[in-house]
């Protein structure tokens, strides 16, 4: 009773820091999320078979790679600008939705422009309706969770997020119980179907609560240079994180292809409280990044020991959970255990990447990190055209472990630099 009586109050300070209760609302959701995300993943994976989920992964990687440019990092100016000035938001919010219809356009142009190129097995159809998906109602539906955390509405972002991922599940019993041999082409409208409705949910949640969209286009072409680094850094996050799925299938075999990929959606299942803590505080980097580095520096630290603690827990429960996938995901799927062992330091490595990148974009330097992401997508790229013809998915698994410690490595080093900077001149 007394140790009730003391910790009362401490649990109640706690909670009252709203840092705490954003991370809390969104592991809430993501914590849901993952529930229903596991249940969609067994399914995907053993109704569609280890070849078919392979080519499905791919095509969902390509879109991934271009889909940071719809809207020309429109969701990320939303989020800096209306953190600091809430009025701002309806202008955001309508120039979001009027970007992510012109540019989506164009993208799924480019993307039937390098299909012959890129992945020449998978069919056109496919593509597009991967393409309408993810660039379309899959980008609305990311503003709106940025527009929910941008007024430190968490609540609602977490509640968006565990629809999306229900819409999944639907999507997915139904391609089992209503397909008595479902084939990709019937599962990528099923997953059209499901993004559709997300967005449309999505979007009438910020008309009534936030505000109705108002178009600004003055305010699009002085921010565009901003807005396209952020698109540029997204963009090769993405390359460095999923490029190797799509290069799999072109340059190896789809078989290949899902056993990596259903390795690295258990890393990324890992991966969500870092994720948590990470999007709660994102807002909070642009607020004290106005202080300099050493503010925001300071900032970073409880949270960059607190994911880094959590990240080396996930590696050894990965380590330990491995030989238990073939018995939920079925025999074709043996391979995930020597993939997952392979990739179990990945939690750690981009849990270190984000707040380091976080801390550079906070304080006005997200040029420098885009520009040290695009180096290690280069290097990913180059790295896997050498090793995933000879050694196949090991082989991106080695690559991925490269990319992301050299990345870690350059982040941390650039934030060193222009702290030791700023108190350089602080001293003088």
């Amino acid at each position: 009773m007394k140790l009730l009586q003391y910790l009362r109050p401490k649990i109640d300070r706690l909670l009252d820091q709203r840092i705490v209760r954003d991370t809390l609302w969104l592991l809430v959701g993501k914590g849901m999320r993952l529930v229903l995300q596991a249940a969609y993943f067994v399914i995907i994976a053993r109704t569609l078979g280890v070849a078919n989920y392979g080519a499905f992964v791919g095509t969902t990687a390509l879109a991934a790679i271009v889909s940071p440019f719809v809207g020309v990092g429109i969701d990320t100016l939303l989020l800096k600008n209306v953190a600091k000035d809430r009025h701002l938001f309806r202008e955001y919010w309508g120039n979001a939705l009027w970007m992510v219809v012109v540019t989506g356009i164009v993208l799924m142009g480019g993307l039937a422009l390098v299909r012959p190129l890129v992945l020449p097995s998978i069919s056109p159809l496919l593509i597009l309706l991967v393409a309408v998906s993810d660039l379309i109602f899959g980008t609305v539906t990311n503003i709106a969770i940025r527009a929910f955390q941008a007024v430190d509405r968490l609540n609602v972002s977490a509640q968006i997020n565990i629809f999306v991922m229900f819409t999944k599940v639907v999507a997915a019993f139904a391609l089992m119980y209503f397909f008595a041999k479902p084939t990709l082409l019937e599962w990528t409208s099923l997953y059209l179907a499901s993004s559709i409705v997300a967005a449309l949910l999505a979007a009438v949640l910020v008309h009534r609560l936030l505000g109705a969209p108002k178009l600004a286009l003055e305010r699009i072409l002085p921010e565009l240079k901003e807005g396209f680094y952020f698109s540029i850094s997204n963009s090769a996050y993405t390359i460095y994180n999923d490029i190797d799925k799509t290069m799999l299938a072109r340059l190896s075999t789809l078989a290949a292809t899902g056993i990596y990929a259903a390795a690295y959606r258990l890393i990324d299942v890992a991966f969500i409280p870092v994720i948590s803590i990470a999007g709660a505080a994102y807002a909070d980097f642009f607020r004290k990044g106005k202080d300099g580095v050493a503010a925001t520096v300071a900032f970073a630290k409880p949270l960059v020991v607190t994911t880094s603690a959590y990240s080396i827990v996930a590696g050894i429960g990965l380590l330990l959970f491995a030989p238990m996938v073939p018995s939920i995901l079925g025999s074709d799927y043996t391979n995930v255990v020597e993939a997952l062992r392979w990739l179990a330091p990945i939690p750690l490595l981009r849990g270190l990447q984000h707040f380091g990148g976080d801390i550079l974009t906070g304080t006005g330097f997200q040029g420098v990190r885009s520009g040290l992401e695009v180096i290690i997508s280069i290097f990913n790229i180059g790295i896997n055209l050498w090793l995933i013809p000879l050694y196949s998915w090991q082989g991106a698994a080695w690559s991925s472990l490269a990319s992301d410690g050299l990345l870690m490595l350059m982040l941390w080093s650039t934030v060193a630099f222009q702290y030791h900077q700023q108190n350089s001149k602080l001293s003088n």
